[in-house]
């Protein structure tokens, strides 16, 4: 279990203070319940899917249990979650009755003959796949409404939550409010990589907008000859740059984790104005977690040391 490697984040935001403690706990813990499986001999696809399951059911965190709601105030999830091996994915958009997205994204790849579903149809498939259905309203939070009464445009939400750090906010988000999507990547012990990705959106979102997050190469890619990431920030600048596709190609040309995402987010910034973050494993088990944002919630597992951040340059150690 030596090359094992794992890494999550809780996305990349402009966190306010009163949510650092709660999203640093919510990362190790999923971080920690992901290194259960591959600890076990699981597959890095179960092992992202567990650690994001941790996430879709901790309200801190805009996926699963947590969401934001659209203009219209309503949930509306999307989840990826693609095997390296066989560049295998599944995807899904704009449900609202599933408790774990990330599940029903696991049972389109393995179990239909497409890659991305939405809506009814996607739903249609949780019920036949037996998967745990949920009356929309009790994925929503007290928090959730609050954000969305106060984030009811949806331009205002972006330049609020999602602005670089560089950047000089339109407006200050309210204290404790906001949250963003979830994701993790795995090496397992076989050698094999994987990626999760799951949201609830950004809040004030129009009714049937989906972003980047179930779409491979921009919430997340994984190829075992090079490696695996997961992302998050602003969902339309991130599928336009394709940054989690871009990522890897620079590691494919020889970069390193680190230097492959700084160069994807700042050719992301340059391009097209979004900021964000990803988390990254190349097929060596190096790993990093890069985020232009103000902070970026994450937490990454090797040879038993527990790594996690949430500040620009932070890095916490702790054993297992």
């Amino acid at each position: 279990m030596e090359k094992c490697v794992l890494i999550v984040h809780g996305g990349a935001w402009a966190i306010p203070d009163n949510r650092i403690d709660g999203s640093l706990e919510g990362v190790e813990i999923a971080a920690r319940e992901g290194w259960k499986q591959l600890m076990q001999g699981a597959s890095a696809v179960t092992a992202v899917q567990t650690a994001v399951n941790s996430l879709e059911d901790n309200p801190v965190f805009d996926a699963g249990y947590g969401s934001v709601l659209t203009d219209s105030g309503e949930v509306e999830m999307d989840a990826l979650i693609m095997d390296g091996k066989a560049m295998r994915s599944g995807a899904v958009g704009a449900v609202s009755c599933v408790k774990n997205p990330v599940d029903l994204a696991r049972h389109v790849m393995e179990n239909t003959d497409h890659t991305l579903l939405v809506g009814k149809g996607a739903e249609r498939q949780a019920i036949l796949a037996g998967l745990e259905i949920v009356e929309p309203e009790s994925l929503v939070t007290p928090e959730g409404r609050e954000e969305w009464e106060t984030y009811k445009q949806y331009k205002s939400a972006v330049s609020s939550l999602f602005s670089g750090r560089d950047k000089e906010k339109a407006k200050e988000p309210e204290p404790g409010i906001g949250h963003d999507t979830v994701g993790c990547v795995a090496l397992d012990a076989k050698g094999n990589i994987a990626c999760a990705t799951s949201t609830g959106g950004i809040t004030g979102k129009m009714p049937g907008r989906v972003g980047d997050t179930p779409l491979v190469g921009a919430g997340g890619y994984a190829d075992n000859q090079v490696g695996g990431v997961s992302t998050t920030g602003h969902g339309e600048s991130i599928t336009k740059a394709c940054l989690a596709y871009t990522a890897v190609i620079n590691m494919e040309q020889g970069m390193s984790p680190s230097d492959a995402g700084k160069k994807a987010l700042e050719g992301m910034m340059s391009k097209v104005g979004g900021a964000g973050g990803l988390i990254i494993i190349n097929k060596s088990g190096e790993w990093t977690a890069e985020f232009s944002t103000e902070r970026m919630a994450w937490a990454a597992i090797k040879e038993n040391t527990l790594y996690s951040g949430i500040h620009p340059g932070q890095i916490k150690e702790n054993n297992l």
